[in-house]
């Protein structure tokens, strides 16, 4: 099979630009309800609803695709995502954001799997884990230089607002250049859903769950860890960073090693077990600003492997319409985790502490080697 260089650029260069809008979209909602008067129960309320809107979508974008096409549901997700934004900007009253949330993060999560389908089924297999890396990359940097872009405009007047619809919108050119290129979702007779794709490929979702709590509930939460073990704001803030950064560089290296191995499920139990190592070193390390640094950079960018590899080995057992549903489980997982991660670190660190902290993510990771281990033993293919 053939590299096919326009499908993979059109889908990772559209995601991507939706990337940067979140990137500022998401502070920018945060700091204009803060500046409103709302409290921060209420502004994570509205924020939360994002995770149930994830699962909500997950299951209508392969119908979607099936019945209008995968180019066209995308449009579709881009134009509702850019209105739903805009819609904001003119909302007087608080509880409106709560559908305009919904709807944008509907139109997020289908936009997401989609994009993820199309370039699995646009790579060859050996080259695969390098494509994922790639638009892990890209994707990351786009999360990246929608904040910067925010500290630039502020959060006053509609221009932060123009500035996001413009650039969803403008996710649509790379998708209408492509459209040729787009895959075909056959539709399967006799399919009981694509919740059974969870079973099916549990290494590989059960990865995306683990990696949705950790990165969810442990950026939510590192700020508060950071200011209770006696850092700054601002410090706390660069360790965060850290950790985005080795999620930055290390993804396409170990994207490449992940077509190397013939089992990508061993590569996924290393990432967990180096994850676990991680959390049982910080509380000893916590101390020194430096070394807690360096281990976050490393620790960052194999944790977020879970997700890359795990994309990868998802696209390697299944295929067509098989794929398209695996690829909504996947991301219904990760919902789930982003709405567990928080709600679990949050009662560890107020059951123990400072220590709760790295314990709970511990955890996370303990309970993933013991899936993988499992099935690596057993003898399972997925």
């Amino acid at each position: 099979m053939p590299m096919r260089w326009l499908s993979i650029s059109a889908a990772i260069a559209s995601i991507s630009v939706v990337g940067i809008a979140i990137g500022l979209g998401m502070p920018l909602l945060s700091i204009i309800l803060e500046t409103r008067g709302y409290s921060a129960s209420m502004i994570g309320l509205n924020t939360a609803i994002a995770g149930i809107a994830s699962i909500t979508a997950a299951p209508l974008a392969t119908p979607l695709a099936v019945r209008f096409g995968v180019v066209w549901t995308m449009l579709g997700m881009i134009l509702l995502g850019a209105l739903a934004f805009m819609g904001f900007y003119f909302a007087p009253a608080f509880w409106m954001w709560f559908p305009l949330r919904v709807l944008l993060h509907v139109a997020l999560t289908v936009l997401f799997i989609l994009s993820e389908f199309w370039i699995s089924t646009s790579a060859p297999p050996h080259r695969r884990g390098l494509v994922l890396g790639i638009y892990a990359t890209v994707l990351s940097l786009g999360f990246a230089a929608g904040p910067w872009l925010f500290s630039q405009m502020g959060s006053g007047g509609f221009m932060p607002f123009g500035t996001v619809f413009v650039l969803v919108m403008i996710a649509a050119i790379p998708v209408l250049a492509a459209w040729r290129e787009s895959p075909n979702i056959v539709p399967e007779g006799g399919s009981s859903g694509f919740i059974r794709y969870i079973w099916i490929v549990p290494t590989a979702t059960a990865a995306v769950l683990v990696f949705g709590a950790v990165e969810t509930g442990g950026f939510a939460l590192f700020p508060v860890f950071g200011n209770r073990i006696g850092y700054s704001e601002g410090d706390a803030a660069l360790l965060l960073t850290m950790i985005g950064l080795g999620n930055v560089f290390m993804q396409i290296p170990l994207g490449m090693i992940s077509d190397r191995v013939s089992d990508r499920r061993y590569l996924l139990l290393i990432c967990a077990v180096v994850g676990f190592a991680g959390m049982i070193l910080l509380p000893h390390i916590q101390a020194n600003w430096y070394v807690m640094a360096g281990l976050l950079f490393l620790w960052g960018g194999v944790v977020a492997a879970l997700y890359t590899i795990g994309l990868a080995h998802l696209g390697s057992r299944l295929s067509g319409h098989e794929l398209a549903n695996a690829n909504a489980a996947f991301v219904l997982c990760y919902g789930f985790g982003m709405i567990l991660g928080p709600q679990a670190i949050g009662i560890g660190m107020d059951v123990f502490g400072t220590s709760g902290f790295a314990w709970t993510l511990g955890a996370f990771f303990a309970a993933y080697i013991i899936l993988a281990g499992s099935r690596l033993v057993l003898g399972g293919r997925s």
